[in-house]
């Protein structure tokens, strides 16, 4: 008889979300680094192929039009399986059209539809969160979440190296191509077999509502600045022990790039997903306030793998043991996290708020870098990596300040009420929302260069004064939640 924690892999629903995490995962690649490895050995020159990164931002600005998704119903299969479905047949359309081009003479028909992959597979991303939010109950979105990243990274494998392998050896890049959209064909027959979410709760009626329903529901929550900033800091360590991993065990430990490689990438990405199947199974015993913070410290803790590597003598056994060790860690936490996110979603607009959430998660991985090559030439790299054990600290703090909050939510599935500082909470979220207007101006002003006017010094300002105001909107927004919390437990 198999334990209760591995039942939910045995499910039937396990299957499709397995299969919906390989059409999430299997775009990525196809508009990154497998068409850049399709550019290069055609000649394009770099200025384009830099160029054409750009539309990788789909990704990062998902949540601009995830509330449509949240307000329209398409006519057939319902809200979440019916957009599932028109990005997926956009997305095989796209991608096959892809093989019929060539990069030597049809860049403009290929940048158009990069974007168009690019922006079906941002949607679908929005689409397939919010279905396994709705989907799936709180004992099980732990396990859900794990068996999705399983999928994900191996799409990952199949658009990226085995594409590549394939495009060199034997299909050529457009035979490739053809074959990517047609591994489309399976995720389109799992979005017809998947069961579409009953929702109790009501759904918006107007795009204005879809738009600031899900502002005012996640502001009006007790701790809700706390725990925009758990989302923030949770991974920010191992955000920075990642940030620069292949360039530490090339430059500074000395390892072949071939090495590297081999361990770093494939074994890497072994772990990760044994973490996340481990994690998975473990959050079917644990709470999730406990899998949180146990996974969170194992991250902490597997960041010294790499400063034990940093002090010692060149091997690569102890190169695998560390990356091993922290990928395992890291795939853990990232279950935990992505059952967090599901968990922080009303399911009357999860699209919406799981688009923000995991916006505002990406912006520790995103920034981080600059700060950390900052860090390794100023300090070096053993101290580097001490620093990514304490970097995990302030968010192992924060998850043990929200935790009443959290452990109601999951008990319950309610939120709890936000009673004290009304107008002073209206404040901050006003210093958040011209934080974000500035942060659109400065987008604005970004395409306007790229249409050669230039407007460099404005933009830079926009973006500063953007910082600056949502840096003191979090404080300010922190501050209020913490006496709030002082004022409860006064009661």
């Amino acid at each position: 008889m198999p334990s209760l924690s591995l039942r939910f892999f045995q499910h039937p629903t396990s299957v499709i979300l397995l299969i919906l995490g390989f059409a999430s995962g299997l775009p990525l690649a196809l508009t990154s680094g497998t068409l850049q490895a399709w550019m290069t050995v055609e000649n394009v020159d770099l200025k384009t192929i830099g160029f054409f990164s750009l539309v990788g931002q789909a990704y990062v600005f998902k949540f601009l039009w995830s509330p449509m998704m949240d307000r329209y119903v398409p006519p057939f299969l319902g809200r979440r399986r019916g957009w599932l479905l028109i990005t997926q047949l956009l997305l095989l359309v796209a991608i096959a059209g892809m093989g019929f081009l060539e990069p030597s003479t049809h860049l403009r028909w290929m940048a158009a539809l990069a974007v168009i992959i690019a922006f079906c597979s941002a949607s679908q991303d929005i689409v397939f969160d919010a279905w396994k939010t709705d989907v799936l109950p709180a004992e099980e979105r732990g396990a859900g979440a794990a068996i999705s990243v399983l999928g994900y990274r191996l799409a990952m494998l199949v658009s990226g190296g085995l594409a590549l392998w394939l495009a060199d050896k034997y299909l050529g890049w457009q035979g490739m191509y053809w074959l990517m959209a047609a591994l489309m064909i399976p995720c389109i027959i799992a979005t017809l077999m998947a069961p579409e979410p009953a929702i109790d709760a009501p759904v918006p009626r107007t795009l204005e509502q879809a738009v600031m329903a899900p502002l005012r529901d996640f502001f009006g929550r007790n701790n809700a600045w706390l725990i925009l900033m758990l989302i923030v800091l949770y991974k920010l360590g191992d955000a920075f022990a990642m940030s620069l991993t292949t360039t530490f065990l090339i430059r500074g430990v000395g390892f072949d790039p071939s090495d590297v490689g081999m361990v770093n990438k494939s074994l890497g990405l072994f772990a990760t997903i044994l973490g996340a199947l481990l994690g998975g199974a473990l959050m079917q015993r644990l709470s999730l306030f406990r899998a949180l913070l146990l996974f969170g410290l194992l991250q902490a803790v597997s960041n010294a793998g790499y400063w034990l590597l940093a002090i010692s003598a060149k091997s690569i056994y102890t190169m695998a043991a560390a990356v091993f060790f922290e990928n395992l860690c890291g795939g853990m936490g990232t279950a935990a996290f992505v059952a967090l996110l599901m968990t922080l979603c009303n399911v009357s607009f999860s699209a919406t708020q799981f688009a923000l959430l995991s916006a505002l998660a990406a912006v520790g991985r995103v920034y981080v870098g600059p700060v950390a090559g900052w860090f390794v030439e100023a300090h070096g790299w053993p101290l580097f990596y001490l620093f990514s054990v304490v970097a995990a600290l302030p968010g192992l703090v924060l998850l043990i300040v929200c935790r009443q909050t959290l452990e109601y939510t999951q008990r319950t599935g309610a939120f709890l009420p936000r009673r004290h500082f009304a107008r002073a909470y209206r404040g901050a979220a006003a210093l958040l929302a011209a934080a974000a207007a500035c942060v659109g101006g400065w987008l604005a002003l970004l395409a306007i260069n790229a249409l050669g006017m230039q407007t460099g010094a404005l933009a830079a300002q926009l973006l500063e004064t953007g910082a600056v105001l949502a840096l003191v909107a979090f404080v300010a927004g922190g501050v209020l939640d913490t006496l709030a919390l002082r004022r409860e437990t006064e009661r």
